[in-house]
């Protein structure tokens, strides 16, 4: 599943940020820019978001 990160759907992918979620590892970024998590990774950040911790 990919989330495409941009206000009121304005932006074309590449040029906006994207979550892409696949079942081993999600990918964070944009275009030469990202960051590689495995699901467990992923996980902890989310906890951590949802428990205003970040």
């Amino acid at each position: 599943m990919k989330i495409v990160l941009c206000n009121d759907g304005t932006c074309v992918p590449p040029k906006c940020p994207v979550v892409d979620i696949q079942d081993h590892q999600v990918i964070i970024g944009e275009k030469d820019n990202v960051c590689t998590l495995t699901r467990e990774q992923f996980d902890i950040l989310k906890t951590k978001i949802k428990n205003n911790e970040i």
